[in-house]
């Protein structure tokens, strides 16, 4: 598919989206139109790989009728393999062009619908996949009043939906092109740029999502593991797994419970295999999921400045004891960078996005960061990013990478990329060209002038451990130098040129018998 076809694609989805929009929210009607994009995308799966199966005896499986012996024992095996291959199963009927055909017919099809959802969950139950599809769909609420008043409304609401998606292929047999998941990055990110300060709640912007994705896999082909553990809709994983091409598995940890389920639809939606990915649903902070594991790469945009508790029983806990200071509970983004350090492994690589407070904030914070460096010595480079370029805040960023075992132990390296950005309607853009700029710096190590500057921890000592950037790259720009002298001379022309023209005017005021405006006062 070309880039003009994905464009056409993303366009009809979004114009399908927005016939959900009525009066809800961005957050809302979300949730609907990718639900039932995945539920088509769920069934085209199942109906490929079954219609694989069923080959050899030349039988389609939409066409299967439970009506006869010898096809009950066609679905059973088909059943039995899609279990043990995909994690799911969806009988003909249940099929989204079958829902479709309905719709067509002017059917009522809710109640079909909804028992369909609720199939495909109930499906995998006893499986290996059960945790990854429990209670998928439960923010596809069909009866709500929000689709209409009456359950005839809404039936009309969504059966049209139904119809219009069914008309679109998503050409799932072209394993080359993941061309419905770059569609389902781009509706996620329309409904991100609508949802307000919700939107940094789900979604990291394409282009901070990239850069991250390209620190903590540089030079690397494989990776055995990656962890978000403020994963959100899961994109930033989807990111990495893109940037490197291969990774053995992937594991998230989202609060949000809607989050949580968009996440794992993302997932799944992207031909991640169900046991290759296990995100999580639970406070991060509070209650850590994967604490036995260590990650190969790791990154973040967790929520900026958020509360938690700084309960003194976290002096006990094994990701915060040796620092001897936990982050104030007013601002947990330390906190967050703490959790990520316990969890890398002794040869991986972390990035996370945190605001520039962190960098120079003093009490606690200071103290944290002073243990980083002096103690810990894994702060490998610390990059400045634009303001407004996060959905929900205009606060300016930074990106914090770490590292236990660095290569440039004696160095840390600071970029200023503050100023390169790309201005639009409501919010400032990362080009390609910013990141290639980014990332060439951050492989180079070496001083660029006003843009980065590779600091040796005697530096930062002598700082005392203030990390600010301004204290290491240089953006000033001099003002150009004024001559006054020549600046007189303008101005003394100027008065010249001034009586002139005023001898001028009362020349002409004389000629037409009225008061010149320069006569004197007697």
């Amino acid at each position: 598919m070309t880039q003009v076809q994905l464009q056409e694609l993303q366009k009809q989805l979004w114009n399908i989206a927005n016939t959900l929009r009525g009066k809800m929210g961005a957050d809302e009607f979300r949730d609907y139109i990718l639900g039932l994009i995945f539920y088509k995308y769920l069934s085209e799966k199942i109906q490929n790989n079954a219609n694989e199966i069923l080959s050899p005896d030349q039988i389609k499986f939409a066409e299967l009728v439970e009506d006869t012996e010898i096809n009950q024992a066609y679905l059973s095996a088909v059943r039995e393999e899609c279990l043990a291959s995909m994690g799911y199963f969806l009988a003909p009927q249940e099929l989204f062009h079958s829902m479709a055909t309905l719709a067509r017919a002017k059917k009522y099809i809710l109640d079909d619908v909804i028992k369909t959802l609720k199939a495909i969950e109930q499906s995998t139950l006893r499986t290996d996949a059960a945790d990854d599809f429990s209670h998928l769909f439960e923010d596809m609420d069909l009866s709500s009043t929000k689709l209409g008043n009456t359950p005839d409304d809404r039936n009309e609401l969504i059966s049209r939906v139904i119809v219009h998606l069914d008309d679109i292929n998503f050409d799932l047999s072209n394993t080359e092109s993941d061309i419905l998941g770059d569609a389902y990055e781009f509706l996620i990110g329309e409904f991100a740029s609508g949802a307000g300060k919700k939107a940094g709640e789900f979604y990291t912007p394409q282009m901070v999502s990239t850069l991250l994705a390209k620190l903590v896999t540089l030079g690397k082909e494989r990776l055995r593991s990656v962890y978000d553990p403020t994963c959100g809709s899961g994109s930033l994983l989807l990111r990495v797994k893109r940037e490197v091409g291969d990774v053995d598995a992937i594991y998230g940890q989202e609060m949000n419970r809607t989050t949580y389920n968009l996440a794992r639809m993302n997932m799944i939606l992207h031909d991640v295999h169900y046991s290759k990915f296990e995100i999580k649903q639970e406070d991060t902070l509070k209650r850590p999921q994967h604490m036995e594991l260590k990650f190969d790469a790791i990154v973040a945009n967790p929520p900026f400045s958020a509360k938690w508790s700084a309960s003194e029983s976290y002096l006990s806990d094994p990701r915060f004891r040796d620092f001897g200071k936990l982050a104030p509970s007013s601002k947990a983004d330390m906190a967050f960078l703490q959790h990520m350090l316990y969890q890398l492994d002794e040869n991986g690589t972390l990035a996370i996005v945190l605001p520039h407070g962190v960098l120079f904030r003093g009490s606690s914070e200071g103290h944290i960061r002073k243990h980083l460096i002096e103690k810990l010595n894994v702060i490998d480079t610390i990059i400045g990013l634009p303001a407004n370029i996060f959905y929900g805040t205009t606060i300016p960023t930074c990106v914090l990478v770490l590292k236990k075992n660095r290569e440039h132990s004696d160095n840390i390296l600071f970029i200023d990329a503050s100023n390169e950005f790309d201005k639009q309607k409501n919010q400032n853009k990362l080009l390609p060209e910013h990141l290639d700029n980014i990332v060439g710096a951050f492989e180079n190590r070496q001083n660029i002038e006003k843009y980065a500057y590779v600091a040796s921890l005697q530096d930062v000592a002598d700082n005392d451990y203030n990390l600010n950037i301004p204290r290491y790259v240089d953006t000033f720009e001099a003002e150009e130098e004024i001559d006054l002298d020549a600046i007189a001379k303008q101005l003394q022309a100027l008065e010249v040129e001034s009586l002139k023209t005023d001898a001028e005017i009362s020349k002409f005021c004389a000629e037409l018998c009225i008061d010149s405006p320069f006569a004197e006062v007697k």
